[in-house]
This record gives structure tokens, C-alpha cells and sequence, in this order.
């Protein structure tokens, strides 16, 4: 057997659509302190107090909407990653979610159950771009917990991936089919506070200060989610092809009152019918698995939205999911 195993760490999902396992895992969550960057106190009084009591109920319901007889379409999605992947390699391979089960030690000591003698653990974040809420507090949680039980094997971490061609390629492919008949291609990707940003910047004065600053080269790009997503987006338009006026890049899922990275997906869906885009397709690069935010934010709630504003024919575009590319694109990168 390979003495080096696989584990693809994801976001995660509850338990179920209860409240109560909604509850727990949106306190897991949400009091990380790379989601809500507020100090101790005030992020525990935010969470615990307010959001959880309050979001709990309807996050338990949107998740009904779109929960599938094995479980969480994350979740399950995950699997078929894991299952795929195995099927084509020695190694072995685990998923882990950075909240909720199964947890990165449960993957770690998975690992050693199947082959007490392996020596290297790649850890390959199923997040694209960095940010401090995703990749970051992801990666971050695998090397403590690795440390901290002191297990005897290395760990490998794959880096971010948003600008490798390989991974172009994939998505890509993925998009291309639906390219027939439409107006307008959004991409979606997850927001993150502007404050996020200005945190990652580790010039001290690039981000969102110069001006066009993610298309000013600058160290900040090594840790700009703005940049990634950007980056990504240019580069899979200058593979399909896509006219400049065939494309245009948006932020969804905000959360609070603060200043989140424009423009807003939703604020967009509504406008695109009106400049005469009745006929579009989207797609949420940040995302590798179908999840809440794709299911139902956009597939059911942006569909509305579009509708509601006069728009005829929306598409969500499936992510990567266990798409043939992308499985490929993986086993490449474990070599």
C-alpha cells in the first residue's frame, strides 16, 4: 500500500434538518473567530445571543428545501468525491469538515486504522481561493489538531488552486455545455467582509486602496480572495472565449450590516432583466460541492429573485462535484 493517504476537507453541514443540530452547528460556525472576527465577548453575545437563536429556524428550514434521502447534498457529494477518488487510488483517502462530522481527527485516526504505517497526509482544502474564513481557518484547524495529538506522519497541504490550469480546465469543461442560448453568465462567488480583505493584506496599503488593486501585481495577491476570484473568473473567460459583455462577477451570502465586496449577487439578479439579460446561466466557483448556498440561495431563492424581476430562462450551473476533470485534476496533483 502507498504509505500516504488523501483527506479532502470540506465546509460541512448538520447532522440534520432539526433545529437543534442547526443550532449546534451554526454556534460551531459562526463563533470561529476567522467567520466573525469580533473579539471573545462581543462574537459570543453576536452568535449566541442574536444569530443563532434567530437564524436557527429559517436555516433549518432551507435546509429542508434541498436535503436529500442520504443526507446533506454536501455531505453526500463529499462521499462520492471520496469514493471516486479511492476507486483509483492505493491510498488511503477520507473527507473531513471543518464543522460538524466528520471532524479532521476523525479522518486523522481513520487514516492510521487503515495503514498504522503511513508517513505523509495530503490535506487538500476544497476551497479555491484563500480567505480567512474558508481555506485559511480550514488549514489552520488540520495542523493544530495534527500537532496537538502529535501524530507520526507529516502533512502535506495542498495550496490554493484558483488560478492552476488543471483545476481552469475542469471548470471550464464543466461550464462550457450550457453555453447554447443565453444572455448573461454570472459568476457568483461567497463574500467575506471588506474588513476580511484589508486584514489579509500583507502590504499594510494594497487592497481596496490603490486604485484596480487586484490587477496590480502585489504580494497581497498571495492571501486576496477578491483577487483569486477575480483571477479566476478572467481566466476561465479567456478559455470559453466568453465576449466581455457576456460575463460579469458578483458576491453572495452577506451576513450583517458591514460592508461586504460588491456587487451583491442578489442585487444583480435583480438588475440583469432590466439591461435587457433575460436568459442567464450561473455559476459559484468558490464552491467545489453543491451545498446550501448553491441549492437553495441560488438555484431557488436567486431563481426567484431573477423571475420576480422579469427575467425568462435561469440556470444554475452544477460545481464541480465528481465531474471527470476534476477528478483528474486531483490525482494529478497527489502525483
Amino acid at each position: 500500500m502507498d504509505n500516504r493517504a488523501l483527506i479532502l476537507m470540506n465546509l460541512g453541514s448538520p447532522d440534520s434538518t432539526e433545529v437543534k443540530d442547526v443550532k449546534k452547528y451554526l454556534d460551531e460556525f459562526l463563533m470561529d473567530e476567522r467567520v466573525i472576527d469580533s473579539p471573545y465577548l462581543l462574537r459570543a453575545m453576536l452568535v449566541k445571543g442574536i444569530i443563532v437563536p434567530f437564524r436557527s429556524p429559517k436555516s433549518a428550514e432551507a435546509y429542508k428545501k434541498i436535503w436529500t434521502k442520504e443526507g446533506s447534498p454536501l455531505i453526500v457529494l463529499t462521499k462520492q468525491l471520496q469514493k471516486t477518488l479511492q476507486s483509483k487510488l492505493t491510498m488511503p483517502v477520507e473527507i473531513a469538515m471543518r464543522y460538524g462530522n466528520p471532524t479532521i481527527t476523525h479522518a486523522y485516526e481513520q487514516v492510521l486504522k487503515q495503514n498504522p504505517q503511513v508517513k505523509e497526509v495530503i490535506l487538500l482544502p476544497l476551497y479555491p481561493h484563500y480567505a480567512m474564513s474558508s481555506y485559511e481557518t480550514a488549514v489552520e484547524d488540520a495542523k493544530l489538531v495534527h500537532s496537538k495529538n502529535k501524530y507520526p506522519f507529516s502533512l502535506r497541504i495542498i495550496e490554493p488552486y484558483y488560478n492552476e490550469p488543471n483545476y481552469i480546465n475542469a471548470l471550464a469543461a464543466s461550464i462550457e455545455p450550457y453555453l447554447k442560448e443565453y444572455d448573461h453568465l454570472l459568476f457568483s462567488y461567497h463574500g467575506v467582509p471588506e474588513r476580511h480583505i484589508h486584514k489579509g493584506d500583507v502590504t499594510g496599503n494594497h487592497c481596496l486602496k490603490v486604485a484596480d488593486c487586484c490587477n496590480v501585481n502585489s504580494d497581497a495577491h498571495k492571501f486576496c480572495y477578491r483577487h483569486q476570484c477575480y483571477t479566476t473568473t478572467r481566466l476561465v473567460a479567456e478559455k470559453l472565449g466568453l465576449a466581455k459583455d457576456k460575463f460579469s462577477q458578483s458576491f453572495q451570502s452577506r451576513l450583517g450590516r458591514a460592508e461586504w465586496l460588491k456587487p451583491y449577487t442578489a442585487a444583480r439578479l435583480a438588475e440583469l432583466p432590466t439591461e435587457g439579460k433575460k436568459k442567464i446561466l450561473v455559476v459559484c466557483p468558490a464552491f467545489v460541492s453543491d451545498c446550501l448556498e448553491t441549492l437553495e440561495e441560488i438555484a431557488q431563492e436567486g431563481k426567484h429573485t431573477f423571475k420576480e424581476a422579469g427575467g425568462e430562462s435561469f440556470t444554475m450551473i452544477p460545481c464541480l462535484n465528481v465531474h471527470p476533470l476534476w477528478v483528474e485534476t486531483i490525482l494529478k496533483w497527489v502525483g
